[in-house]
């Protein structure tokens, strides 16, 4: 693997306190009702568009920041988003790694023009439906089918788990169907998309999740769900490969949100541990919390330079150079693997300092604990990133 160290610029430094001081005033008063009332705040979402998050990775023609903004700079925002609320930072990020970058790495001109103003803007939100009941990771499971008749594709079946996927602002979902066979008899897997309203297509009620209570996440069902021809997204029976694709930016997207939440975590832990006084002094000054707390420094660290590092391989790539896709597939996935299994470890050191109090809803360690255990799940589980680690070793990993 290529050998490469980073460290964030002025200009993103500047960037993590705008995004900072707009999560700490916008997001962090109301994260914890939100959490009680499993609302989605449609205005703070918009606020975030009219801030520029959602076209971080954008060009300036669908309203984006263009060269001004970078994948760095959406891992930045995220992990500051996170650092607050971990329902808003997942609502970030799948809007635009799920929502808007399938469309803008795959989409033709008219599809661009189409969805990508209201999207960046944040006007709108798009989703990606991949998982179903009997398939996640193993795409080839899938079971959801768009058939051709007529110059429209006709879909029907399910999936499940689809952040952003039905709320009042969701304007469109990309979903994987199969639309065919191959020749070696595999299904032919192809991704269309399906407009919010379109007749047949049912978002099913918001599900009652351990964690995430603020972000919006349905199960989806199509019933002849009719569609033109012209919404097939890129090439047919290339779904496959573009869900892929899209993953593995998600990855490193989802290890920025872990970030986040490990910062979080030693934030609150150093705060309590001074102010908390056990037999005459403050419990920081026990070896045994104190040492703890040094724990969740060093996992802070590493995972920040591991998620920042497969950021700028990103970037690099963009720009025509740089890390290649192996490399970046590989450094994604290490990324992934570490911030996320920290970030849980982390929850539980953080609720472990607080005591009693750390299992009480009044204190937001709580919430960070709940939302911690989806980030080891959600695009791709600890034991595919394992496996993806593995095989870019070189092992005959099945």
């Amino acid at each position: 693997m290529a050998t490469m160290t980073y460290e964030l610029s002025r200009e993103h430094e500047e960037f993590r306190r705008s995004v900072r001081e707009f999560a700490e005033a916008e997001i962090a008063p109301h994260a914890a009702q939100w959490d009680r009332d499993h609302h989605f705040p449609v205005d703070v979402v918009q606020k975030m568009g009219k801030l520029g998050l959602f076209g971080l990775t954008s060009p300036e023609e669908y309203g984006g920041a263009g060269e001004d903004g970078d994948f760095t700079s959406l891992c930045v925002a995220i992990e500051e988003i996170g650092r607050v609320d971990q329902s808003m930072g997942i609502t970030l990020e799948a809007a635009v790694g799920l929502g808007i970058n399938p469309i803008l790495t795959f989409g033709d001109d008219e599809q661009r023009s189409t969805w990508l103003p209201d999207l960046v803007a944040g006007d709108t939100l798009a989703g990606f439906g991949l998982t179903e009941p009997g398939a996640g990771s193993d795409a080839g499971a899938t079971k959801t089918r768009a058939e051709l008749v007529g110059g429209e594709w006709v879909v029907n079946g399910s999936k499940q788990f689809i952040t952003n996927s039905g709320s009042d602002i969701t304007s469109v979902v990309t979903v994987t169907a199969r639309t065919g066979a191959r020749e070696d008899g595999r299904p032919e897997i192809s991704t269309i998309m399906l407009p919010a309203g379109t007749p047949g297509f049912t978002a099913e009620k918001a599900y009652d999740k351990l964690g995430w209570h603020a972000s919006d996440t349905h199960p989806l069902s199509f019933d002849d769900a009719r569609v033109p021809e012209a919404n097939l997204l890129g090439e047919r029976g290339r779904g496959y490969a573009q869900f892929l694709a899209t993953l593995d930016d998600g990855r490193v997207a989802i290890a920025s949100l872990a970030v986040g939440c490990i910062q979080a975590c030693v934030d609150m832990s150093v705060q309590y541990a001074g102010e908390r006084q056990t037999f005459g002094g403050p419990i920081g000054r026990k070896q045994g919390l104190a040492f703890q707390i040094a724990d969740l420094e060093v996992m802070l660290h590493a995972s920040r330079l591991l998620t920042y590092r497969a950021a700028s391989m990103k970037d690099s790539m963009t720009g025509g150079g740089g890390a290649s896709t192996k490399d970046f597939k590989q450094a994604a996935a290490v990324a992934k693997l570490y911030a996320t299994e920290s970030a849980v470890t982390a929850t539980r050191i953080a609720t472990q300092v607080f005591g009693g109090y750390g299992f009480m809803e009044e204190y937001p360690v709580t919430r960070f604990y709940r939302d911690a255990k989806v980030l080891e799940i959600g695009e791709g589980t600890s034991e595919v990133q394992r496996m993806l680690i593995a095989r870019g070793l070189g092992l005959p990993v099945e």
